[in-house]
């Protein structure tokens, strides 16, 4: 079991910065691929990014490349969320998540925190 909590959401001017964070329990965090995830008003869940056990190695949506960073610290069960250069289309819940199989899909889910994006 992995319980994820999500921080660090709320309104923000377009062009501006957030930076969310994640804190996860449960499971030695060290272990967990970790992901972040979007889903807007009307619109399927997205894929944002993820990142490594150790947080050497991330990947990125196209559409946040360039703008949004993955990192995380393992000594405090924390992964985080730094966006720059936000844009109003980026307004979304936004979910981090646990890979904790070799399926490669996420299988734990953090309950979501809101990101505004006002033009």
């Amino acid at each position: 079991q992995v319980q994820l909590v999500e921080s660090g959401g709320g309104l923000v001017q377009a062009g501006g910065s957030l930076r969310l964070s994640c804190a996860a329990s449960g499971r030695t965090f060290s272990s967990t691929i970790m992901g972040w995830f979007r889903q807007a008003p009307g619109k399927e869940r997205e894929f944002v990014g993820r990142i490594s056990r150790s947080g050497a190695i991330t990947y990125y949506a196209e559409s946040v490349k360039g703008r949004f960073t993955i990192s995380r610290d393992n000594s405090k069960n924390t992964v985080y969320l730094q966006m720059n250069s936000l844009k109003p289309e980026d307004t979304a819940v936004y979910y981090c998540a646990a890979q904790t199989t070799l399926t490669g899909t996420f299988d734990y889910w953090g309950q979501g925190t809101q990101v505004t994006v006002s033009s």
